[in-house]
């Protein structure tokens, strides 16, 4: 594999692009996709960031105290006590009435006004506990804080060159009984002149971690065997290679099932070297671990690796 890529920019983009989607943001571009928004409304919220997930509710609060507002204007005689009769007027009124709050000045003042106020206190009652549900799945959600380092690297080990890639837990805690799993994803094409997208695994030399707390350094051996034996980096860029890594494990604070995955391109990927020591012990023994290094690699010809897998 060599170090060099004579791609132009727009490959590169499109590669970063591709990375993107598989990082967990749009997996696809659909086209024809039957729509069900409100069988998926439930995933969809909860998929939203925070940011945006505020954004709907207070938009669809807003909404819905902007039509019973519009309501009680249909009869001014529906809230007794009002000054002005204004919509502003009548939106505060509705937004009072859907918490059922009731200052007390004002009231419903006819039968429209009481028929308006008893339907808008239903639709209180049924959406607001379904929006704090929402709230309290989205926030109570399971997620692993692992980091990954930016890039992969390819250096001897044990006599063999061997593809490294470094993680660890930001939490301090543990994520019990950790599985790791690392997958090549390249598109090639069949006798038959077919073009598939392949997912092809590339064992590690460990696999699993029955404590992960601090650092793990993920190590695939590039034998003969191996897919990536041989290969040169424009080649893989040519089949729009990725590899994929994937760990999962039980929260051990929350019990939960966390997970967590990264992609890396070929252009992640620094050939003969090795990732900085970031793990050392303090004056009685604790383990240390410095991540302002935890992305760095180091030349061969200038240290050789001491992080073991």
């Amino acid at each position: 594999m060599d170090q060099t890529s004579s791609k132009p920019r727009a490959v590169q983009r499109r590669r970063r692009r591709a990375k993107h989607r598989l990082q967990g943001a749009v997996l696809a571009i659909r086209v024809g996709q039957p729509t069900r928004p409100w069988r998926d409304l439930y995933h969809f919220l909860l998929t939203l960031p925070w940011s945006g997930f505020f954004a709907v509710l207070i938009g669809f609060y807003v909404f819905a105290n902007a039509v019973f507002a519009s309501l009680y204007l249909l009869d001014k005689a529906a809230i007794a006590g009002a000054e002005t009769h204004t919509w502003l007027e009548a939106f505060f009124f509705s937004v009072e009435t859907m918490a059922t709050v009731g200052y007390g000045v004002q009231h419903p003042g006819s039968l429209y006004g009481h028929i308006v106020t008893t339907t808008e206190i239903v639709f209180g009652v049924m959406v607001m506990p379904l929006v704090t549900g929402l709230v309290i799945a989205k926030f109570s959600l399971p997620r692993a804080s692992i980091l990954f380092s930016r890039n992969a690297v390819i250096a001897p080990f044990e006599g063999t060159p061997t593809l490294m890639i470094r993680a660890a837990n930001l939490r301090q805690n543990q994520i019990i009984e950790t599985r790791a799993r690392m997958t090549l994803l390249r598109t090639q094409r069949s006798p038959e002149g077919i073009e598939l997208r392949r997912l092809i695994d590339l064992p590690l030399l460990r696999e699993s971690n029955p404590a992960f707390a601090l650092g793990w350094t993920l190590m695939h051996p590039l034998s003969p065997h191996s897919p990536l034996a041989g290969m040169q980096t424009t080649e893989l860029e040519a089949e729009g290679a990725m590899i994929m890594v994937v760990l999962t494990g039980i929260d051990g604070t929350t019990g939960a099932t966390v997970y967590a995955r990264h992609v890396y391109t070929p252009a992640d990927i620094r050939f003969d070297h090795v990732f900085a020591d970031v793990l050392s012990r303090a004056e009685d023994g604790t383990p240390r671990i410095d991540y302002r290094r935890f992305h760095d690699t180091i030349p061969i010809a200038l240290s050789f690796p001491r992080n073991g897998a």
